[in-house]
């Protein structure tokens, strides 16, 4: 028997979560600004900024990155049961998906999107009726976002092994602050996204009346 899970709990632990994100983008972001702007004759320890140990704070990064990915699968997975309930015969993978389409190559650079695009149908308060004019538009922009960040600190982090010189280091923090910039738009529209898709579900769960879709 099918039952609706409530995701509350973890979605405001994922917002949390892409909180803390932002804040180290910000951080790292500014201190890609600052070797940008500096004077070639200029000395400072490419290891900090200010207080900050810049290893330290990309290990710790990167560790706050994969927790977000975790807890935010976990939401996502739950809240794609909750669309078995409501509209199963709209969703056209199988609830696995909401977990390994993240890792198939090349596929999760779509087959999430997908997924959660049905979810999303599941769980507005007419799942059969066409989609509303920019209806999408908050989960399509949080997806290119994501999408396009991705690519461009992928480019970034090949630059910074190959680079020789101070001429390829510049172009590879260039590439990185933009990546920075991408990170913090994508974690925004996600926190938006998150919070809006987890209302729309504890609406149609308690029966309440549903905010403006």
């Amino acid at each position: 028997m099918l039952t609706l899970q409530n995701p509350n709990g973890l979605s405001r632990a994922v917002v949390a979560l892409l909180a803390g994100n932002i804040v180290f983008d910000v951080l790292l972001g500014l201190a890609d600004v600052r070797d940008l702007a500096a004077d070639e004759t200029e000395y400072y320890d490419p290891a900090r900024f200010g207080a900050l140990d810049l290893n330290l704070a990309y290990s710790m990064s990167f560790t706050l990155y994969v927790a977000t990915g975790i807890v935010f699968i976990i939401w996502f997975y739950r809240l794609r049961k909750n669309a078995e309930v409501w509209a199963g015969d709209l969703q056209t993978r199988k609830p696995g998906y909401a977990i390994g389409g993240w890792f198939i190559p090349i596929g999760n650079f779509w087959i999430p999107r997908a997924v959660a695009v049905e979810i999303w149908r599941a769980s507005r308060w007419e799942p059969y009726a066409a989609d509303g004019k920019r209806e999408l538009t908050l989960l399509n922009g949080w997806w290119t976002c994501w999408i396009v960040a991705t690519l461009v600190n992928w480019i970034s982090g090949q630059m910074y092994k190959t680079a020789e010189t101070t001429g390829d280091y510049n172009a590879a923090s260039q590439w990185s602050l933009a990546g920075f910039v991408l990170d913090i738009a994508a974690a925004v529209l996600a926190i938006l996204f998150v919070r809006r898709l987890t209302s729309m579900q504890h609406a149609k769960a308690t029966g309440m009346i549903p905010a403006a879709q």
